[in-house]
């Protein structure tokens, strides 16, 4: 197992509603010393980690979260706000109940108008995988691909299931090239991450990895 091929991958995560400073900051700290991939925290926080981290480590945040039901207006100013106050990336959730409308062309310029306003900041597209069918992802696929997005994303955690191994392979069978994958929600260990990454996912949404090398650092 390669540590730290995992935690390249990681997004250390902390998107907890009581979320305070103080616990930010020891997630930006440990996401610096472990050589995460980015935090993912609060909008709210953006701006102070930023300043608290420099150019250490990627800052990650989240619109439109956990429900996605958000207008796209909304949506916009959020991560416009989010870039102005130094997110590197955005990971935003869609608006589920557009899917099931077979919505598709709304979900397209949705994403491509967040996508526009993220001004070359990496963007990540939830798509709650657990509310939809396997029709609706393999959809999904096409339009978070064709609206130029960089990563499908399975879950936000709050939605009652997180990624599975079966949606991440469906993932790569069916999002194009240029799109990458991120896994969230319920990574419950290092030989979860491990799988994950071997299905071909870049990324892994979880505040569980930093936690589990942590203890094997124990005496």
């Amino acid at each position: 197992m390669d540590l730290n091929r995992i935690l390249g991958a990681v997004d250390h995560t902390l998107l907890n509603p009581a979320a305070t400073w103080g616990q930010v900051r020891t997630v930006c700290d440990d996401g610096v010393r472990y050589r995460t991939a980015s935090v993912c925290i609060p909008p709210s926080f953006v701006r102070q980690a930023r300043d608290y981290l420099g150019d250490r480590l990627p800052v990650c945040t989240v619109i439109g979260f956990p429900n996605g039901y958000s207008s796209t207006a909304a949506k916009c100013f959020e991560a416009g706000d989010a870039v102005d106050s130094g997110a590197d990336e955005i990971d935003m959730v869609i608006n589920i109940g557009w899917a099931k409308d077979n919505r598709w062309d709304d979900l397209l310029h949705e994403i491509q108008a967040v996508k526009n306003v993220c001004r070359g900041r990496i963007l990540k597209v939830i798509v709650e995988t657990c509310l939809l069918t396997e029709t609706e992802k393999i959809q999904l696929c096409r339009i978070v691909s064709d609206a130029g997005a960089d990563f499908i994303k399975t879950s936000t955690g709050f939605a009652g299931g997180g990624a599975t191994r079966e949606d991440v392979a469906l993932f790569a069978r069916y999002v194009q090239p240029h799109v990458k994958i991120k896994a969230a929600g319920g990574i419950s260990g290092l030989e979860d991450a491990e799988a994950f990454l071997q299905l071909g996912a870049s990324r892994l949404g979880t505040s569980r990895i930093v936690k589990a090398v942590k203890e094997l650092e124990q005496p």
